[in-house]
Parts: structure tokens; sequence; C-alpha cells
């Protein structure tokens, strides 16, 4: 412990050199002219149709190119963003095939399942840094880019605070201001009356433009193509970056404030699975809300001491609060269903920094880049939460019926207008890895671990009282091999790990009393062995991956509380991106994976397939400039989801599902100003379907897709 806070206080240190070493070389400090490469504020370029680029943030590599990469990553891109109309992040992923987009458990917190584990939303990193993003939803007019990375990654970027992310992780890099001026105003409607506006504005300042600054301003209001349900989004961000000789700085701050209101909830099966009821339909009572209010930021600095040494620091915040009223209904194979009201309020404060050193050096003809990082984050959250009577009211998915709402006083922690705080969480780690490169590049070697600390604590909610206190340690190495057999092909493999915190063992289970009730287990440790090829032919690439991950989980031996339960997924993953020919362009890939449970409670469920994990699932997204119509584009994307578990027994399971979205857009000129028209229809054919079983461990709650909505839009550059 003493040894990390004593390494903690050198990451202050380095950001205090972050800040002074400028003026040391005012005073006359001699550098050599220097080609930045795993920049930890810089971006890599974007790649031949816009749509991705060449890399993306690799943990505490910074940025890498995806063909020097031991590991699986795709980096959306804001042109993709935009051209797509999206609303947030999940609606990004729609490109993704090896994420799908799921339902927080009993809330409407975006959660992404990758390689069938779950990532929720307040495990992505907002500039390399952990636990600051808007907790629920995160907007899309935030995003410079969107760097999905698949697999195992406590090594790169620590264990996820939220104790998520064993199957992948997202970075969410901030808007920068381009080299030229922009002021874009941007003007929007969807159905059924859901109004937006946006305004980005960017400059750059300095004979060099080295200082750039870039402000986004978001309004969206009114009904969304779901009945009855409301949005209304308010979003802030300020971005400022200097990008100098030898100092590179960026400093973000963000707003979000989204509420809905009548939000249309996931539903939990009592046995069978109901009939999808109608997708634009909602059994929603009228009187239930999400309601959440963000403020965030993150300042980033990366000095170079000399041609071979950089330094970085970051520090980041969030001040968030949430309110929730929820009805979320247990529904029956007729859609008779039972609902009961669920209050809650929610309070966060986090820190979290990142700091550390890169070093680049030759010996012995084997180039080395050796790199040092220190981590923390500290939160505190405050909770309360009351439920009417459990008895509850009944209702019909398909004819529902609004209610008077119950009052919430049967179960109550805390007090909804001053919760208490009832979580405290201090995660602390340091990381060393060395990245060796011989065979004059062809050959990329990457050897490294991360030494953890893990602390969590509870408080009661009604006494403030701590209930109980979990820390522990633990090191997660990784090793990754890139061998080029020529510029256009990467061969790599990889071992990694994940770290997610033990739990603690309950006092009974069923009624039947637990004989080591309040034993902390140790960190759960997720293993992975993956290998792939790459392909990068200038305007068009790829990446075919094998992956086998072990999660490892706590299960009653004996009357005991025992960590010898194992879920291991395994699977094949293809992604192709990239404009083949002019005016083509192409993005998605196929998953393949077989989540297989091993050793579970008395061999129950041996051999069976986790819940909410289909076998098989694809994207293709093909844009295409017509040479009939200059400035016309057209674009196509297919999604489809193979059928997936909802009990563990696998006796029942969704029904495949496949979306059709459509998209144009025009781009003309009117009186010297370039202007964009834009429209688009997800789902067209208007399916009916359950999208998601589940997403939080062991729960197998369905989420209703969106019916099909009609997008439009008009952007002007002054």
């Amino acid at each position: 412990m003493s040894a990390i806070k004593t390494l903690l206080s050198g990451a202050s240190a380095l950001a205090f050199v972050l800040t002074t070493a400028p003026a040391a070389l005012a005073q006359g400090v001699e550098v050599d002219e220097l080609v930045v490469t795993g920049s930890q504020v810089e971006l890599a370029p974007v790649y031949a149709g816009g749509q991705v680029a060449r890399g993306g943030r690799v943990g505490l590599f910074g940025a890498l190119d995806v063909m020097d990469t031991p590991f699986s990553a795709t980096n959306y891109t804001e042109e993709l963003v935009r051209n797509q109309q999206a609303t947030g992040v999940g609606d990004v992923l729609k490109n993704e095939p090896t994420v799908r987009v799921a339902k927080g458990f009993g809330n409407f917190q975006e959660l992404y399942v990758v390689r069938g584990f779950p990532v929720y939303s307040d495990d992505m990193t907002y500039n390399g840094v952990y636990g600051i993003l808007p907790r629920q939803f995160v907007a899309a007019e935030l995003i410079e880019r969107l760097e999905v990375f698949r697999g195992a990654n406590s090594f790169l970027n620590g264990a996820a605070p939220g104790g998520s992310g064993i199957g992948g992780a997202f970075n969410l890099a901030p808007k920068r201001a381009p080299q030229d001026p922009l002021t874009r105003a941007t003007v929007g409607y969807a159905n059924e009356s859901a109004l937006y506006g946006a305004l980005d504005v960017a400059r750059r300042f300095g004979a060099a433009k080295d200082v750039g600054v870039r402000l986004n301003l978001v309004k969206r209001d009114g009904e969304t193509s779901v009945a009855d349900q409301d949005r209304d989004l308010s979003v802030a961000a300020l971005g400022m970056d200097y990008d100098g000789e030898r100092l590179r700085f960026s400093a973000d701050l963000g707003f979000q404030d989204h509420r809905i209101d009548a939000p249309r909830p996931s539903v939990t099966p009592s046995g069978a699975v109901p009939a999808a009821p109608s997708a634009d339909g909602n059994f929603a009572q009228p009187w239930t809300f999400t309601d959440e209010r963000q403020l965030f930021g993150v300042v980033r600095g990366e000095f170079d001491l000399n041609a071979n040494v950089s330094l970085w620091a970051a520090l980041g915040g969030r001040d968030g609060e949430e309110e929730n009223v929820l009805a979320n209904p247990t529904a029956a194979a007729d859609g008779t269903t039972s609902a009961y009201r669920f209050d809650n309020r929610r309070e966060d404060e986090i820190i979290s920094a990142d700091a550390g050193a890169r070093a680049d050096f030759t010996t012995g003809g084997l180039e080395h880049r050796v790199v040092v990082s220190a981590s923390a984050i500290q939160s505190k959250s405050r909770n309360a939460y009351a439920f009417s009577n459990f008895a509850g009211f009944a209702g019909d998915l398909y004819n529902p019926v609004a209610v008077a709402p119950p009052t919430p006083d049967f179960f109550v922690g805390g007090v909804l207008s001053d919760p208490g705080v009832t979580e405290e969480v201090d995660n602390r780690s340091l990381a060393v890895a060395d990245m060796v490169t011989l065979m004059d590049g062809r050959l990329i070697a990457t050897l490294g671990a991360r030494y953890q600390e893990i602390e969590t604590t509870s408080f009661d909610y009604n006494s403030g009282l701590q209930i109980s206190q979990y820390s522990d340690d633990a090191i997660t190495p990784a090793v990754g091999l890139v061998f080029k057999p020529s510029d256009a092909v990467s061969v790599y493999a990889n071992y990694a790990e994940a770290l997610t915190p033990g739990q603690i063992a309950p006092t009974a289970v069923g009624g039947v009393p637990i004989l080591n009730p309040g034993e902390i287990t140790a960190p759960f440790r997720s293993k992975q062995y993956e290998a792939g090829v790459k392909y990068d032919g200038g305007t068009f690439g790829g990446t075919v991956s094998l992956f086998s991950i072990s999660q490892p989980s706590a299960i009653i031996d004996n009357l005991r509380f025992v960590v010898d339960g194992e879920q291991v997924n395994q699977g094949i993953e293809l992604s192709a991106y990239g404009e083949p020919v002019p005016g083509l362009r192409v993005l998605g890939g196929a998953t393949f994976v077989d989540a297989e449970r091993k050793r579970t409670e008395g061999g129950t469920f041996d051999g069976k397939t986790a819940i909410g994990v289909p076998e098989f699932q694809a994207n293709l997204n093909v844009e295409y400039d017509l040479p009939v119509a200059p400035g016309l584009t057209v674009d196509g994307r297919v999604v489809h989801t193979g059928s997936q578990y909802v009990n563990a027994a696998n006796t029942v399971s969704l029904d495949a599902w496949t979306r059709l979205d459509l998209g144009a857009r025009y781009s003309l000129d009117v009186s010297g100003r370039p202007v964009t028209l834009r429209a688009r229809v997800e789902n067209v054919t208007d399916e009916n379907d359950w999208l998601s079983a589940g997403g939080y461990p062991g729960a197998n709650y369905l989420v209703l897709g969106a019916p099909r909505t009609f997008v439009v839009s008009a952007s002007v550059d002054f």
C-alpha cells in the first residue's frame, strides 16, 4: 500500500514536470526534433473512406497503429458518427460486429456485450481516464473517436472500477479543433415529434495554429418513435488543446442533462418468452421517468524531455446525480404482467488520475520502448431507494393500462431527498511494460505486468455505518507478439488477463445458512488467449481473430461460498473496413461465440450456454457515392443477431433477428456555404423483436427493439 501511494505521489510530480519543463526549454535546453509515436494526446490518422482510423489508444502505450498492436481493435471517427446521425454511443456501436447493446439491470443505462461479457457504460474511459463519463448514456456529439478494444485489458488500462471489462473496453476521444475554422449549425427532426439542434464551433490560434478551441452545444426534445416516450437532452462540451514542439496538452469540460419520460422498460419473463409487442408501443407507466445530470472533465498533458523520453499525466473528475421512478414488469407467456414502483436516487463524486513515462532506446540491435504507468481512481456514491408493495399491480404488454402511481413506502433505504454515502471505491495500480522491435520492424514483442490494489467499502443506507470492506491486490501480466511477413499483413497473438473485484459470501442462500458468511473471495482473474491476422491494403483492411476467455465465478459447494465455477467463451471474429474502390465504403464483420458454463453448482448446468450470448452475429454497412449525382451518397446497414438463451437450463430462447437501416446524404453549395442534407430510416421493415436477454450476469430481462424511425437533418458551415 505505501509503495503504491509513493508511486502516486510520483505521478503528481510528473504533472509538475509537465508544467515546468517548457520554462526550462525557454532557458536554453536543447532537444532534437522528434517524431512522436505512442502519444497519449495525439490521434492516429484517418483510414481510407473516413469511417475508421488507422490506429487508436492502446492503454498505457498511447496511440498505436492497428498493424503494430498485438490486440484487436476498431476506431470509429466523428465523420461516421455525424453522417449516420447517431444519438449516442449505442448508435455508433450498431456498426460493430463484436458488440451488442443491451440495458442495465432494472434501469436505462446502456450496456455493451463484447465477446459475450458485459461492459458497463461507466467503465468506459474518456481520453484514457476511467469513471468520468456520464453513467447511463453518452451523447454522440461528444465523440471525436470511439475506440473499441476487444478482449481482456486490465494490464493496459487497469481494472475497470465498475467490475466489468472482461470482454473488451471503450475509449472516447473528445472532439478537437481542425486546422481550418469550423462553424457548423445543424437542425433535425425524428418521428414522432423529436426536434434536434446543434452548434459546433472550432478555431485554432497562434502563428503555428498550435492552440485549438472547440465548443459543442446540443439540444434534443420531443416524443420519440416509441409512443408517449419523451426525451429531453441538453449537452455542452468545451475542449482546448495545445500542440507544441515538445508539449502537447488538452483540457475538456462537459455537461449532460438527459431525461426520458415514460421510458419503455425491460421485461423479465416468468417462464416462456411472450411474443414481442409492437415495436412502437409503450407499456411504461406514464408517471415513470429517468433523469441524469452530469458535470465532467479531464486534463491531459504530455512532454518530451528529449528525443527518447516522454512524460505524461492526466486528471479527470465527475460530479453527477441521477433520479429514477421505475416500474419494470415481470411477464407471463401470454403477455400479462405484474409490476411495482421503484424509486431511486444516486449521486457520484469521482476523481481519476493517470501518469507515466515512456523511454525509447536500443541495446544489442533491439529497439525498446519501456513504459511505466501509475493510475488511481477514487469514487464516493450516495444512494437511496424506495419500493411500493411487492404485491404490485397487474398489466398487459399488448393492452397497457395506466394505473395511479403506488406509494413507495413499503421498503425504504435512505432518504431520497438527501441520500447518504453507501459505497466508496479506491483503486490504484502500477504497470511496467517493454515493447521490443527487431528484424527491421518485422517482429514486435510486448511483455508487461500491472500491480493493482482494489478497495471497496459499503455502508448501510439508513444508519450510514460500515457494512463491509473489501481490499485485495493482484498482478495481471500480458504478453503480445506481432510478426509482419509483409507491409500488408500482421500476424499477432497475446495472452492477457482481466481483473474484477471478489464477492462477499452471503449469510444464506435459499434459506440455508452458509458456513463462511462475510468471507471475501480473491479478485476474479479472467484469462484470455488470442491469435489473429490483420490485413491493410492501403484502402481496405480487416482482422480475423480467434480467442478464448475463461471467467471464474462463485458457487455454493458443501454450504461454502467458493470460487470454483467457470464460464469459457471461445470464438472467431471477422472485421473489415475501408474504401476498396473509389466511392464505395465497406464496414462490418461477423462474430461466432461458444459461451460454455463449467463446474456449476452440483453440475446442474455444466455444458450449458450462458444467458444472452448469441452464437452468431453479423453487421454490414455499405456506402456508395452515386456517380450520376455528384454529392449524393446512399448507404445501407444490415444487423443480424442469432438466437440467444433466456434461462440457465437452455430451455427458453429468443428468436434470431435482422434489421435493415437505409440512409442518404446530399452535399451541395448554397451561396458559397457548404450544406449537407441527411435522411435515414432505422428498422426499415418495422420488425418487432426482443433484441437481448439480460446483460447483467445471471439476469434474463428482455429489451424490445425500436420501431421504424425516420430521421432528417440539415447542416450548414458558415
